[in-house]
């Protein structure tokens, strides 16, 4: 089964395709959301893009990591995730989950208090050039391994 983890950022989205059948990330990448675009046209760019990434990898299951409830709230980054979440429900998607830490540590099946430990690169998950990645990207794996548990 083909995954999406997806973590969104002000003016970009990081996202990670897995196959669970051969426990391998398949992609890593960033759609950068063009500087040119007013908001309205930037979520609609980013919905099309997000949808297009779907169909080419036959994704079956996603999450996507959401900002946590205390933190400062980022217009930007919500608005982005909400336009995630609604591709998600407009696609052919059998399931799929959005939440912060305690959300995506429950489908992976870890205890929260790992969770930032495997971002801040200080813990391996047992992933293919770990080590190499940025916060974001790790991110984005564990939400795309979750998304298996969605």
């Amino acid at each position: 089964m083909i995954t999406i983890g997806i973590r969104a950022r002000p003016k970009a989205v990081t996202f990670a395709i897995y196959d669970s059948k051969k426990n391998a990330i398949i992609n890593v990448e960033e759609i950068k959301i063009p500087a040119a675009f007013e908001t309205p046209a930037a979520l609609k760019y980013l919905r099309s893009t997000l949808l297009d990434i779907l169909r080419e990898y036959e994704v079956e299951r996603a999450g996507v990591r959401l900002t946590e409830p205390m933190a400062s709230p980022n217009l930007d980054r919500i608005q982005i995730e909400g336009v995630i979440q609604e591709a998600f429900a407009s696609s052919e998607l059998k399931s799929y989950y959005a939440g912060a830490i305690a959300v995506i540590s429950k489908h992976l099946g870890i205890h929260r208090s790992k969770f930032k430990p495997l971002i801040d690169g200080k813990e391996d998950f047992g992933v293919e050039n770990w080590e190499a990645m940025g916060k974001e990207e790790r991110e984005a794996v564990l939400c795309a391994i979750g998304a298996k548990n969605a």
